[in-house]
């Protein structure tokens, strides 16, 4: 993610940081919707063992081929079935893959995989704010998203169905004025706009307006 501006690289360096505190050396991690290793290289850095997932073969044959190393372990899979047994994971991942599959069913497909006060961390897109909304519409008019993924984007009602499964959730929302960071960069540069965003984040209780979102929930 070290493409991304200030601004929006901010809540994945948060994404990183929870991982990092849940993770060690002989957890055993399932990422889900794995593409081509994006996310991949900052697991293994931790020197847990991966299972990285995800629907396209090719996608897999790239993280391959990107990390050489016992740690890994690649699978074709659907997150609406994983092919795994109950309770096979100390940590399940997803970067911005939720909604590649059924909310209900991918809900319910990584808390069976998860063992007993495994942890379950994501990021993703909230679906809430109507600007962003338009956006990925307009996307979808240009061909480059399917409408069902954009249907299936999270939402805080697919949050509270976390929370009611896991028991407990705990969350946090970045980017209500993102839609603004190129003129603001132009303005006043990555830096400052950075600092604009994250005390405009922080004024404010956002939830609605939010950009992204980082979960992290734990199976008791």
């Amino acid at each position: 993610m070290n493409n991304l501006t200030l601004p929006l690289k901010k809540p994945y360096d948060f994404y990183e940081s929870i991982i990092a505190m849940h993770i060690n050396d002989k957890s055993f991690v399932l990422e889900i919707g794995a593409g081509m290793g994006e996310n991949t290289e900052f697991l293994l850095a931790t020197g847990a063992k991966v299972c990285a997932t995800d629907i396209s073969e090719h996608s897999l044959g790239v993280i391959e081929k990107r990390f050489n190393t016992d740690k890994l372990i690649t699978k074709v899979a659907d997150m609406e079935k994983l092919p795994f047994s109950d309770q096979s994971f100390d940590m399940v991942v997803s970067a911005g893959s939720l909604s590649y599959g059924d909310n209900d069913m991918v809900l319910h497909e990584i808390y069976r995989v998860l063992k007993i006060k495994g942890v379950f961390i994501a990021i993703d897109s909230l679906n809430n704010n109507p600007i962003y909304r338009l956006n990925r519409y307009v996307h979808y008019l240009k061909g480059e998203r399917s409408l069902s993924v954009i249907e299936r984007t999270p939402d805080l009602k697919l949050l509270s169905k976390y929370e009611q499964k896991f028991g407990k959730i705990e969350t946090r929302f970045f980017g209500s004025i993102s839609f603004l960071t190129p003129l603001m960069i132009r303005a006043f540069g990555e830096k400052i706009s950075t600092k604009i965003s994250d005390i405009v984040d922080k004024m404010f209780f956002i939830k609605r307006s939010a950009f992204k979102f980082v979960l992290m929930a734990k199976k008791k």
